[in-house]
């Protein structure tokens, strides 16, 4: 593939999305009668950078993004643990709710890795293939159907993980309705600023890649 001058940027503003999402995803909030988590605000430009990510690079660049931003999560996880566990200076009164918020973060990113690495390759596979499938038509229909399954499947194993045994079994239903419902709403609001940024990034690159010959392990970080 020929050198990239966006995909750096891209990386970082995709690993930044992943971060920012899990450091307020613990919250738990309701609008117009929806239960959704704070991550929601944020967590579907993940989504979109992956559709872009595949879509103009392949999915062996998608990988190696989908894996930098596996490990830039797992160095925020070790750190916030050891931030809680530092003993408090004596005039430092915040340490208790300093615990509270940041206590919770191991455990909701734990689930979220697990929900993020499968909705990102489901997501990821699928529009590579979809795209042979198609011969590069149907970009938006590609990008929609895509969508439904990987937030589907990142929405139902994230919510199981991270709150199982904290609410009724109920709510968690719930819960996962209104944030895949919310996630897939933000993602094809979005679409048409996704659509002009996908196209726009294929003329300024000189790139418009198409997985022939790709082996889609998700875990073979080097090569095809």
């Amino acid at each position: 593939m020929p050198a990239s001058k966006y995909l750096p940027v891209i990386t970082g503003l995709f690993v930044a999305c992943l971060l920012v999402s899990n450091t307020i995803e613990s919250k738990v909030f309701t609008a117009f009668g929806l239960t959704l988590t704070a991550g929601t605000i944020i967590f579907p430009l993940a989504y979109v950078f992956g559709d872009l990510l595949t879509e103009v690079y392949g999915f062996a660049a998608a990988r190696r993004v989908i894996w930098t931003g596996f490990a830039a999560l797992f160095v925020m996880v070790c750190a916030y643990s050891m931030a809680v566990i530092l003993p408090p200076a004596a005039d430092w009164p915040h340490q208790e709710a300093f615990a509270t918020i940041f206590a919770q973060v191991p455990r909701i990113s734990a689930a979220s890795l697990a929900a993020y690495l499968c909705g990102e390759f489901v997501n990821s596979v699928m529009v590579a293939k979809m795209k042979l499938a198609t011969q590069g038509r149907h970009m938006a229909g590609r990008f929609v159907a895509s969508t439904l399954a990987g937030q589907l499947v990142d929405t139902a194993i994230f919510t199981v993980l991270a709150f199982a045994g904290t609410m009724p079994v109920s709510a968690l239903l719930s819960l996962i309705g209104s944030m895949w419902l919310v996630k897939v709403a933000w993602e094809i609001a979005a679409l048409p600023a996704t659509l002009a940024v996908v196209r726009w990034l294929k003329r300024a690159e000189g790139i418009d890649s198409f997985d022939r010959d790709e082996n889609f392990n998700p875990f073979k970080l080097s090569g095809h």
